[in-house]
């Protein structure tokens, strides 16, 4: 890459998730991180402990990948309702629901559409060596490309 060159929000996003993996960031914790330092939400950086227990998929569960809630999660913080009784009935409630679902919606199927899955044993792990480094590798591409997914889908739907 050029050196001179400008990183684009999502390549910043991106870089930024690699190297919280190479601090000892979990996977969601990484996505989380990434996008709360680089696009402005109002939350407080303590929002980050509700990313901590999705780590390993889900608590070191393999199930849903880390990466994949961590994009939900911090998608959801540019795109979400504030205020879920912002609206005053609740067709209109739904109605707004149904807005910030088809653009996460979008997003993850974006991902299953990339890699097959979203559980993350079959994601990370798929020859069962949990502690390899094969599963390492895994585990940055998803994390750079769930964040970097997550910054591209957030670009495209300010509010």
């Amino acid at each position: 890459m050029d050196e001179n060159k400008e990183l684009t929000v999502v390549e910043k996003v991106e870089q930024e998730a690699k190297n919280c993996f190479k601090q000892g960031l979990n996977c969601s914790e990484c996505v989380m991180t990434a996008m709360l330092n680089n696009f402005e939400t109002g939350l407080p950086a303590e929002v980050i402990t509700l990313a901590t227990g999705f780590g390993g998929g889900m608590g070191h569960t393999k199930n849903t990948c880390g990466a994949i809630t961590g994009a939900v999660m911090a998608l959801s913080a540019m795109v979400g309702r504030k205020n879920p009784m912002a609206k005053e009935t609740m067709p209109e409630r739904i109605a707004e629901l149904q807005d910030i679902y088809a653009v996460v919606g979008k997003m993850v199927n974006e991902i299953k559409d990339e890699y097959g899955t979203l559980i993350c044993s079959e994601l990370s792990d798929p020859l069962g060596d949990w502690e390899g480094k094969a599963r390492k590798r895994n585990c940055m591409q998803m994390i750079t490309y769930c964040a970097g997914l997550a910054a591209k889908y957030a670009e495209e739907n300010k509010r």
